[in-house]
This record gives structure tokens, C-alpha cells and sequence, in this order.
């Protein structure tokens, strides 16, 4: 009964991951690229027995390409979420209904079935996987109630943590670098979220 009952809830999931909705909006509602800056940054300072040092002051606007909830990987607790992000010619919506994208372990994976809707490059530049540390019970409760497609406006901080046993997870400082260490690690201490307009809008 409950491979039986797995079965069902897999085929259920796959069924909803390729007819989930189309984008519908026109124009860029991301169109900006993050803001990044060292100016003024505070200390390290301690959240239970880690130490989180600030690498650089970080604002984002974009579009929700895909959300995954983690609770059982060593991060969970610090990090409940990661948010894959598009802004610029990634908030388009024809640009994301040609791609297929996913996340798992902590990556972000994109594909397209005959042609990239954007040149490669640019969609390296201008997406990303950002692992979600919320500042407080209420960041992290707007945090998980965003929704893919929902336009989400983040500001904080990329961080570097450390702790116990010589864990440590640093934040990317760079929008174009891939593979290992290429996610931010993103102390939120401020969300805003919208839906994007519809076209008759």
C-alpha cells in the first residue's frame, strides 16, 4: 500500500511539474540587475554556534524561475529555501517558457529542448541560485509562502558561514561564475513579493 501510495504521489508531482502554467506578462518586470556593495558593511556576527561573516550588502529584483524547500540536509535549518532567480532578459516570460528548470541538491538546473531561448552566456548572467537565510521567524515565513512566477524583491546581505567541525558556506560574490560555490548565500533581512501583471493589464 504505500509503494503503491508513492507511486501515485510521484506521477501526481510529474504530471503538475509539465503543465504548470506558462509566464503571461509582457516586458521585463525584473529588468535591473542586483545591487552589490561593500560600503559600510558590518561585523561577523553569531546566530547559535555559527558565525556569519557579511561579504557584501545585496538588493535583487526578479522573477521566481523555481523554489525548493529543503529539511533534512545539513543547511535546512540556517537555510529553508533556495530561490532560482532571473532578472534582465531571464524575466522575460517567452525567455522561461522555453526552459525546463529545476533544483535539487542545492544546484539549479536549466534545459531547452531544440534551441536556447537566450544566449548562454546571458543566462548565466542573469539567473542564479540563492540560498535563502532568513533573518527572522517572519522573513522566513514570507520567505516560504513565495510561489514560482511570483516577483520577489530580496535585501541583505551575502554572507560566509562558519561553524563547528570546519563547516563553512560562502556566498558567491559574482553573477557570471558557475559550477561549485556559484549560488549566494543570502542573509534576508527584507522580502517583498508580487505576482507579475497579466497581459490585459
Amino acid at each position: 500500500m504505500k509503494k503503491l501510495l508513492v507511486l501515485l504521489l510521484t506521477a501526481v508531482g510529474i504530471w503538475f511539474w509539465w503543465h504548470e502554467p506558462d509566464a503571461e506578462w509582457r516586458g521585463l518586470p525584473a529588468a535591473r540587475a542586483p545591487i552589490q556593495s561593500t560600503v559600510g558593511l558590518p561585523g561577523p556576527f553569531r546566530h547559535g554556534d555559527l558565525t556569519v561573516t557579511p561579504l557584501a550588502h545585496y538588493e535583487i529584483k526578479a522573477v521566481v524561475l523555481s523554489r525548493e524547500r529543503y529539511r533534512h540536509d545539513p543547511g535546512a535549518k540556517l537555510s529553508p529555501l533556495d530561490l532560482a532567480l532571473g532578472w534582465g532578459p531571464m524575466s522575460a516570460a517567452g525567455v522561461i517558457n522555453e526552459l525546463n528548470v529545476s533544483q535539487s541538491g542545492r544546484w539549479y538546473h536549466y534545459s531547452w529542448r531544440d534551441a536556447p531561448p537566450l544566449d548562454p552566456d546571458a543566462i548565466v548572467a542573469h539567473s542564479a541560485n540563492t540560498h535563502c537565510l532568513p533573518a527572522t521567524p517572519e522573513i522566513r515565513r514570507q520567505l516560504l509562502a513565495v510561489k514560482r512566477h511570483d516577483i520577489v524583491t530580496l535585501k541583505g546581505l551575502l554572507v560566509e558561514v562558519n561553524g563547528p567541525d570546519g563547516y563553512r558556506w560562502r556566498s558567491s560574490l559574482s553573477r557570471t561564475d558557475v559550477r561549485g560555490g556559484a549560488c549566494e548565500v543570502m542573509w534576508i533581512t527584507e522580502v517583498n513579493r508580487a505576482r507579475a501583471p497579466s497581459p490585459d493589464r
